[in-house]
C-alpha cells in the first residue's frame, strides 16, 4: 500500500491548528502534538496523528475537556495524586510527569498517580523526560478493556504499557516501552489498514480459540498477554498488565479492569464507573540518590557496551538495546519526513475539510 511522507514540522503546525479548533490553549496543543508526534517519529505509528481524529471524537463525545483545570488533589513530600479533569492525556500526563520530577529534586524521589484523565500517547514521552534530569523515568498508563487474562473469554484489561527511561554516559539512554500484551492494539489497526494476517499469539476469538483475524476484536474476540499462552508465560504477561492497572487507577481514583473508557468515541462508556476517567502513575528518581550520577552513568555505559558486543545468534548483526530501534527511526524520520498510510492521509484531509484548516 502507498505510502505519502510528510515533515515533522508540517504534521505540527496542522495537528497543533486542529487542537486550537477544539478549545485547546495554544501551549497546550504544542505540548499535546510534542507528545502525539513523538510516538510517529520513533516508529510507533498506531499511537501517533493517526489518533488526532479519534481525539477529536472524544472531544466532540464530551469526553474530552480542552481547557482542564489539572489540580493536585493529595500530596506528600514524595507523592500525589492528580486530578486531570477530563483533559487530553497528551497534556495531563506530561504534566504530571514535571511533578514527579519536581519532587525527585526536593527529595530524591518522585511518585505521581493520576484519575480522570485519556490516552496519553506513548509511555516513552513521558518517562524520558527525566532523563535530562539524571533521573530514572518509569511511566505506566491503563486503557480500554481489550484483553483477556490467561484462561479467560471476557476482557478485563488494557494493553497496559510500561517504559522506563535510564540516562548513561556517553552511550544513549536505555529506553524500555512495552506493552503487557504480545502486541498492542495498534499493530492490529495497522493489519486491519494493510488487510493483513495477525501472527498466531496475539488474539483469540470469542470462543478464546487462537486466531490470526485482526478484526477479531469486533467479533468478540480478545488480545492475549504478554506471552500468548499459559505455556509460553501468559501469566506474566497478565501479571504485569495487572500491576499496571492497580498502580494507574486503584491508588490514583481511576477506573479500572473493565471498567475503563473505551478509546473509541463510538464505543459506548460502561455502564458502572468506580472511578474517574483513565489512570496514569509516574516515578522520577534522582541518580545521585543512590549513588554518583557520573559513577552510575558510566557503568551503564559499560553494561550497554558489554550487551552490544555480545556474540549473536545466527544471521543477527548485533545485540540490540532497548530504545536503540526507536532512537535510530527518530533521526531518520526527523530527517527524511513521516510515512502516512493512505487511510491516515484521508483522515487528515477529513480535519482539514471539518475545521478549515490548509493542509
Amino acid at each position: 500500500m502507498a505510502e505519502n511522507v510528510l515533515s515533522y514540522q508540517q504534521l505540527f503546525d496542522f495537528s497543533t491548528a486542529v487542537l486550537q479548533k477544539i478549545g485547546c490553549s495554544a501551549a497546550d496543543a504544542d505540548l499535546a502534538i510534542k507528545v502525539l508526534l513523538s510516538a510517529d517519529l520513533r516508529g510507533i505509528d498506531s499511537h501517533g496523528v493517526a489518533r488526532l481524529s479519534g481525539y477529536v471524537r472524544l472531544w466532540e463525545a464530551k469526553r474530552v475537556n480542552a481547557n482542564p483545570g489539572i489540580n493536585i488533589i493529595h500530596q506528600t513530600p514524595s507523592t500525589a495524586v492528580v486530578d486531570g479533569d477530563s483533559g487530553l492525556g497528551l497534556v495531563v500526563a506530561p504534566k504530571a510527569m514535571q511533578i514527579a520530577i519536581d519532587k525527585a529534586k526536593n527529595v530524591g524521589t518522585g511518585w505521581v498517580s493520576v484519575q480522570n484523565s485519556n490516552h496519553f500517547g506513548i509511555a516513552g514521552y513521558h518517562a524520558m523526560m527525566a532523563l535530562e534530569h539524571d533521573m530514572i523515568g518509569i511511566a505506566l498508563t491503563n486503557a480500554s478493556p481489550l484483553v483477556a487474562p490467561t484462561f479467560s473469554v471476557e476482557r478485563l484489561l488494557g494493553t497496559n504499557p510500561i517504559c522506563v527511561a535510564i540516562p548513561a554516559g556517553n552511550e544513549s539512554p536505555f529506553v524500555a516501552d512495552l506493552a503487557t500484551t504480545t502486541a498492542a492494539n495498534g499493530k492490529l489497526e495497522i493489519l486491519q489498514r494493510k488487510n493483513g494476517v495477525a501472527p498466531l499469539g496475539w488474539i483469540q476469538d470469542k470462543n478464546g480459540k487462537p486466531s490470526t483475524n485482526p478484526h477479531e476484536l469486533k467479533g468478540g474476540g480478545a488480545l492475549l498477554p504478554l506471552g500468548g499462552d499459559r505455556e509460553h508465560g501468559s501469566h506474566k504477561g497478565y501479571a504485569l498488565g495487572a500491576v499496571v492497572d492497580i498502580f494507574s487507577a486503584i491508588l490514583s481514583g481511576a477506573n479500572y479492569g473493565p471498567w475503563v473508557p473505551p478509546f473509541p468515541a463510538y464505543v459506548p462508556m460502561p455502564d458502572e464507573q468506580p472511578g474517574k476517567g483513565i489512570g496514569h502513575f509516574f516515578g522520577a528518581m534522582r541518580i545521585d540518590a543512590f549513588r554518583p550520577a557520573s559513577d552510575f552513568k558510566k557503568h551503564m555505559d559499560k553494561w550497554i557496551q558489554r550487551f552490544r558486543s555480545a556474540k549473536t545468534t545466527e544471521g543477527q548483526k548485533k545485540v540490540i538495546i532497548p530504545g536503540d530501534p526507536e532512537r535510530e527511526m527518530e533521526a531518520e524520520r526527523m530527517k527524511n519526513g513521516i510515512p502516512l498510510l493512505p487511510v491516515v492521509l484521508d483522515d487528515l484531509k477529513y480535519l482539514s475539510e471539518k475545521f478549515g484548516i490548509d493542509f
